[in-house]
């Protein structure tokens, strides 16, 4: 499977995402052997966590299958650059490569706005890759705040 496969998987959490009113951000942690380790999309308002982003989703149930933390030789698809909090928790966890859509120019820590991926002061890094299926992650999330502007309520269904 190619990573247009994967990042296609993540543009499908992240509209489950928009469809509960959650900024639509997606995310799918790959083993190096094609495996779906885990996927994941926002849910910091749903669960009343300001850590719950998609990238922090996925690694803990990547982590939790796994029964370890480290999440080695290991690739993150997700729908938006990762913001400084997930490039830290990324680096932590020793996912090997990020391959995100659309950059974050306020927030992104993998390039945009920051470079943690690079900092070879940290004790790893991570290998980045951006502008998998660009133009399709950036309409999700500008149509969701383009929305949010205009007063347009979406759908918001809890699930725990």
């Amino acid at each position: 499977m190619n990573n247009s496969h994967f990042m296609r998987q993540a543009l499908l959490e992240a509209q489950q995402a928009a469809r509960q009113d959650e900024v639509p951000v997606g995310a799918v942690l790959v083993a190096r052997d094609g495996t779906v380790l885990a996927k994941a999309h926002n849910r910091t308002i749903a669960l009343c966590d300001p850590t719950a982003h998609a990238e922090i989703l996925a690694l803990r149930a990547a982590s939790r299958a796994l029964g370890n933390y480290r999440l080695l030789n290991t690739t993150l698809y997700v729908t938006i650059e990762p913001c400084i909090m997930c490039m830290g928790a990324l680096l932590h966890a020793r996912v090997a490569r990020i391959v995100f859509g659309a950059p974050d120019p306020k927030w992104g820590g993998a390039g945009s706005r920051y470079n943690l991926a690079a900092d070879t002061d940290l004790n790893h890094t991570i290998d980045v890759q951006g502008g998998l299926l660009e133009n399709e992650c950036r309409e999700l999330i500008q149509d969701f705040f383009r929305a949010k502007r205009l007063g347009v309520k979406r759908e918001r269904k809890l699930i725990t």
